[in-house]
């Protein structure tokens, strides 16, 4: 049977929809896609934000900000002298950095930083068109604020990733922090080369001056600093530098900061720039560091960031007086000793021109030696030597200019010496400012100052040049002090019974090896004179070396070498065998200071010290010298009476003795000290002192050999005490030590004597014919048995 469908016949219409013409397809689809990745990228990025902002680091690095500000060293008397950390930093409030300061920076790195909200939007699309044409990551567009974060919380690796977390840290920067508060931690943290931290410590270091002192130029170089501060250096890249001033200033002069006739003086204005890396109120290297190390001993942790200020002892105007004496005094001696020629040479057949940039920077490499600046000989005849100065000058040498040189410039002077094109030379400002040919001295000198009343160190010079040498002569060369040490070895004598009128002969005598310790000996006074039987106080105003052996030999070695420890002298560097009477031991300078401070003061063994306080930077104090002053019996190393007489024979020596000129040239007669000239002139000494300064000088060679024949002590080292000793005693009234009680003299002048009031024998009538003088007087020309 067939089944039977009952079918119903519906027709089905199908609903038309309009197709969209093809180039509304082209736009409107891919708009779709790209509203989708945006809709994701703001959800993922959402989700970062969820998740990142919380974990982001805390902002009390900027809310407490402490930059590491490092360890500075000052004079007593405030003026900076030292700074050590590696960091250089100088930190300024918002309110004192001048306006041009702030609209050069702005200019340069965000023109919008107070409008924007941490990121500059108009910035990040120019950067990214530019990266976009370019083919990468070329370009930033950091605000202020996002070098603020970079600066302190990341690293400067440009990737996404760093970005991400810098744009975050912007806006969490924002919302806690005030734009001058952000615009002030910018300006005294950021890197601006020559370990610069900061726009003060830059202007400082680049300009010399202060911030509130710079040029509107000046301020442009500075602002050019931060983008690249390597590449914009003006001290190593000076062309780069003036480029990216020039765009500074432009940008100023766009936003309308500088006027037409500002713009066009800030482009004709010549920077000076200081090419060193730091300039201080005086010479005191030697005296920094030993500060320094002293500090460093005291308080390791964070020494160098913590801003700490050490005050010293020193006087500002005394150490510079100290060292230009003691640079004059070894350039003295130099220029005695002849020119040795050349320093070196420079490879010149690389250089087109005497303006090639390669000179500058072959000169740059070469450290200025103080006043000492080196030069590149560019031609040189009989007449003339023309020079290239570093630091971009022609000089032209002729007449006295080029005198000292005179041997070097002939044809059989030696060829690594003689000069020609391509040797460096140094030349030297005299006494009328005109260039002169000069050379770095071979020999050292150092020279301290003390004030005997409490050991204050007043001026202390370690060396010629610091950079060149920091071996400090005065604390750490041991040397033979030779005739100085001898009023150490007459003070012994007087504890012996001897006077100052105590005659001795000044004759030869031969020494056995059993006395000297190695082998017979046979000295000799230094100008090989002898004048028979003299009293001590000319002997020793003579430094009659026999009349000191004959003494020793009297007093006893041992008794001699103990004695010398009462000044601070380390019996064990003064072996007791004769040759200690002209001074074959070993001292310091330092020590020879100590040891004549005890004469000056009257008898009291000061120990020196150089750190008066050390203050933290809240100025609150952390250490403080422990000062002992002249006068408290603790410290007595020997008799007043003793000290009296050694003041009164001390001063003879710069009256009439081996240092007379020292009286003529101060004009003064209450100034005492000893000449020092070892065996064979390797050593040059002059110790003395009046009554308010003790100082010491000495000249010699690292490595011990002859200084050259009549270089004295009087001749070397004394001119180096005469030139401090002119200013630190400006204005200082003449004065002398009153006699102390227990002495009883006599005579008059250079017969004046004194005696311990003790060893007057009292039982003896006086003889007949002994006249006036005092009544039981023991014989005077005759020393005491031992």
């Amino acid at each position: 049977m067939a089944t039977a469908y009952n079918h119903t016949d519906t027709q089905h219409t199908p609903t038309i929809v309009p197709s969209l013409p093809f180039a509304l397809r082209v736009v409107f689809y891919p708009l779709i896609v790209l509203l989708g990745f945006v809709a994701i990228g703001v959800a993922v990025a959402i989700i970062v934000l969820v998740l990142a902002y919380p974990n982001l680091p805390s902002l009390e690095l900027l809310t407490d900000y402490r930059p590491k500000i490092p360890l500075r060293v000052y004079t007593a008397d405030n003026h900076l002298i030292g700074e050590f950390g590696e960091e250089r930093r100088a930190v300024v409030a918002i309110g004192d950095v001048p306006n041009i300061m702030k609209q050069a920076i702005l200019s340069a790195e965000d023109d919008r930083f107070y409008t924007h909200g941490g990121i500059d939007y108009l910035g990040v699309l120019r950067a990214a068109g530019t990266n976009l044409l370019g083919g990468g990551k070329k370009q930033g567009a950091s605000t202020i604020t996002q070098q603020v974060a970079r600066n302190f919380f990341l690293t400067g690796e440009k990737t996404y990733t760093r970005k991400l977390y810098e744009a975050l840290l912007s806006f969490k920067i924002e919302k806690n922090l005030s734009k001058d508060q952000i615009f002030e931690l910018y300006i005294n943290q950021i890197f601006l080369g020559q370990r610069a931290y900061g726009f003060a410590a830059a202007s400082q270091i680049y300009f010399g001056k202060p911030l509130k002192d710079i040029s509107i130029a000046e301020a442009a170089m500075l602002a050019g600093l931060p983008k690249a501060p390597s590449a914009y250096n003006p001290v190593a890249n000076p062309k780069r530098a003036r480029l990216r001033q020039q765009y500074v200033l432009r940008r100023m002069h766009e936003l309308k900061h500088i006027t037409d006739a500002q713009h066009q003086a800030a482009l004709d204005e010549p920077l000076i720039i200081k090419r060193e890396l730091i300039e201080y109120a005086v010479h005191a290297e030697f005296a920094a560091e030993m500060a320094r190390q002293i500090a460093a001993e005291r308080f390791p942790e964070d020494v160098y960031s913590r801003g700490m200020r050490i005050y010293t002892t020193l006087i500002k105007d005394e150490q510079q007086a100290a060292y230009s004496s003691l640079r004059k005094g070894v350039m003295d001696y130099d220029r005695r000793h002849g020119y040795r020629g050349a320093e070196s040479f420079l490879d010149m057949k690389e250089i087109s021109s005497d303006q090639d940039e390669a000179i500058d920077e072959a000169l740059q490499d070469i450290h200025d030696a103080g006043d000492l600046v080196p030069a590149l000989v560019l031609a040189v005849d009989a007449k003339q030597i023309k020079l290239y100065r570093k630091g971009g000058e022609f000089v032209t040498l002729s007449g006295d200019g080029m005198k000292f040189a005179a041997k070097m410039l002939d044809d059989k002077a030696p060829p690594n010496k003689r000069l020609k094109r391509g040797a460096i030379v140094r030349i030297q400002k005299d006494d009328k400012a005109n260039w002169q040919i000069s050379q770095l001295p071979e020999v050292e000198s150092a020279f301290v100052a003390v004030s005997p009343q409490d050991g204050a160190i007043r001026a202390l010079v370690g060396g010629f040049d610091f950079n060149r040498n920091k071996f400090n002569h005065v604390t750490q060369a041991w040397r033979q002090p030779g005739s100085s040490f001898k009023p150490f070895i007459y003070s012994a004598s007087l504890e012996k019974g001897y006077t100052p009128n105590s005659v001795i002969a000044d004759e030869p005598i031969v020494i056995s090896a059993t006395q000297t310790g190695s082998q017979a000996w046979e000295p000799r006074n230094y100008d090989g004179k002898y004048e028979g039987p003299m009293k001590m106080r000319t002997a020793l105003a003579k430094s009659k070396n026999m009349v000191s052996i004959r003494i020793l030999q009297s007093i006893g070695t041992h008794y001699a070498q103990d004695y010398a420890g009462r000044f601070g002298f380390d019996p064990a560097k003064h072996p007791p065998y004769l040759t200690m009477a002209l001074g074959a031991g070993s001292v310091t300078p330092w020590q020879m200071v100590t040891g004549y401070a005890v004469f000056a003061n009257g008898g009291f063994k000061i120990n020196p010290y150089i750190v008066r306080e050390i203050r933290n930077e809240k100025n609150g104090v952390l250490a403080h010298s422990a000062e002992v002053q002249a006068g408290d019996d603790s410290i007595r190393a020997i008799d007043p009476r003793n000290a009296f007489m050694m003041d009164s024979m001390l001063r003879d020596v710069t009256i009439y003795g081996t240092a007379a000129k020292a009286s003529v040239a101060l004009k003064r007669h209450d100034l005492a000290g000893k000449t020092g000239t070892t065996n064979e002139y390797v050593d040059a000494w002059f110790c003395g002192y009046q009554m308010t300064v003790a100082g010491c000088a000495w000249i010699g060679f690292d490595q011990p050999r002859k200084l050259g024949d009549k270089e004295t002590g009087g001749a070397a080292a004394l001119p180096i005490w005469i030139g401090y000793m002119s200013r630190a005693l400006k204005d200082v009234p003449v004065q002398t030590p009153e006699m102390p009680e227990g002495l009883v003299t006599f005579g008059e002048g250079r017969d004046r004597s004194f005696i311990y009031a003790e060893n007057i024998v009292k039982e003896r009538p006086p003889e007949e014919g002994e006249g006036s003088l005092p009544e039981a007087i023991p014989e005077l020309d005759k020393p005491p048995a031992d």
